[in-house]
C-alpha cells in the first residue's frame, strides 16, 4: 500500500554546553572553557521511490544528536551528527504548529534544512576580558527546533491519465512504459499510483476516480492532490460507457472542487476500448464530445494504429518539454 500522508514529530539537537575551565599551571590562571558544538540538523532529501514515506508509518519521532560540552584548552565540543530523511520527489512538508509549508521537494538528490540545530553555548574562555581575567560564565547550548510535520506526497509526472475507474489506463501505461501494473475488468483496478516512463516523459496512472470523491467518496481525494503537479492529463473517456459525455463532466467536477487550477491543464480526450462497440456507436460518441468543443483520439489497446496516435502525442510532448 502506498503511503502518501504522514505526521512525524521531528526534533534538532539541542547545542553543547560552554564548559569552565582554567589553565593548570602555577601561576596561571588564564580561562581555556571551549564552546559548546552545535546540535545536529534535520535535512530532507529527494528519493526516485515512492514507497519512501512508509518507514514514517511507525517512526514517528525523529531526533537528530545533540552537541557535545565544550572541552578544557579552549576546544569546543562535537557538533551533533545530521539527520537525513528520503522521502519521495513531490513531497510537500507541512509545519503544523505554524500552519505553512516549509520544504517542497522537486528533484532526486535535493537537500532541504526542515529542522534546525541549537548553537552551542560559549565557555568562559569567549567572556575573558581585561577586568575580568577568570571568568567563571559560561552559556547553555540552545535548543533545537522542533517541528510537528506533515510529510504530503504529490506525485510529479509530466503526464497524469485520469478518469473513472476500469476505462484502460493501466493498459496502456503498462502498453507505453512496461510499467506493470494490475489490470482486470473490475471498478478500483488500481488502488495506487503507478508511475511509468516513456522515453523522457514521466506518465502517473492516478486511480480512478467516481463522484463525490472530492468529499471523499470511494478513493477520495486520497489521490487528487497526485493529479495537481502533472504537467498534461490524458482523460480516458470507456466507449462501453452508456453516457461517455456525463462520465467526462463528473472527472471535471471532482477535479474543479478540488482545485480550480486543474481544469485549466492542457488535455487530451481519450475515448478507450474503441474495438467493443460498433462504428455506429463510436460516431454517436464522437458527436457528442465534440459538440463541447473536444477533440476526440480513440484508442483500442489492441490495434497498433490508434496506440500509434497517442505515441504521436506523446512525441510532440517530448519535442515541447526540450524546448524548455
Amino acid at each position: 500500500m502506498l503511503v502518501d500522508d504522514v505526521k512525524v514529530n521531528i526534533k534538532a539537537g539541542k547545542g553543547g554546553d560552554g564548559t569552565v575551565s582554567f589553565k593548570r599551571a602555577k601561576m596561571e590562571l588564564g580561562p581555556t572553557g571551549g564552546n559548546g558544538g552545535d546540535g545536529g540538523n534535520v535535512y530532507v532529501k529527494g528519493v526516485v521511490d515512492l514507497g519512501a514515506l512508509k518507514k514514517f508509518r511507525f517512526k514517528k519521532d525523529i531526533r537528530a544528536e545533540s552537541g557535545k560540552r565544550g572541552l578544557p584548552d579552549n576546544r569546543s565540543g562535537e557538533n551533533g551528527k545530521d539527520v537525513l530523511l528520503e522521502v519521495p520527489v513531490g513531497t510537500v512538508v507541512h509545519d503544523l504548529e505554524r500552519d505553512m509549508i516549509i520544504a517542497e521537494v522537486n528533484r532526486a538528490g535535493e537537500e532541504i534544512l526542515i529542522a534546525k540545530g541549537g548553537k552551542g553555548g560559549r565557555g568562559n574562555f569567549q567572556f575573558r576580558s581585561s577586568r575580568n581575567t577568570s571568568p567563571k560564565e559560561f552559556e547553555y547550548g540552545k535548543e533545537g527546533d522542533l517541528v510537528s510535520a506533515r510529510f504530503e506526497l504529490k506525485i510529479i509526472a509530466d503526464i497524469g491519465f485520469i478518469g473513472l475507474p476500469n476505462v484502460g489506463k493501466s493498459s496502456l501505461l503498462n502498453e507505453l512504459t512496461n510499467a506493470e501494473t494490475k489490470v482486470a475488468n473490475y471498478p478500483f483496478t488500481t488502488l495506487e499510483p503507478s508511475l511509468g516512463v516513456y522515453y523522457e516523459l514521466v506518465i502517473a496512472d492516478i486511480p480512478g476516480l467516481i463522484k463525490g470523491a472530492s468529499f471523499g467518496k470511494g478513493l477520495g481525494i486520497k489521490f487528487l492532490r497526485h493529479i495537481e503537479r502533472t504537467k498534461v492529463l490524458f482523460h480516458f473517456v470507456s466507449a462501453q460507457s452508456a453516457e461517455p459525455l456525463r462520465d467526462y463532466e463528473t472527472v471535471r467536477e471532482e477535479l474543479g472542487r478540488h482545485c480550480k487550477k486543474l481544469l485549466e491543464k492542457p488535455e487530451y480526450l481519450i475515448v478507450s476500448k474503441k474495438d467493443e462497440v460498433s462504428r455506429k456507436r463510436l460516431f454517436q460518441i464522437k458527436e457528442e464530445l465534440e459538440a463541447i468543443g473536444k477533440k476526440v483520439i480513440f484508442l483500442s489497446i489492441l490495434e497498433e494504429e490508434s496506440i500509434r496516435d497517442v505515441k504521436i502525442i506523446l512525441n510532440e510532448l517530448i519535442e515541447d518539454k526540450k524546448k524548455g
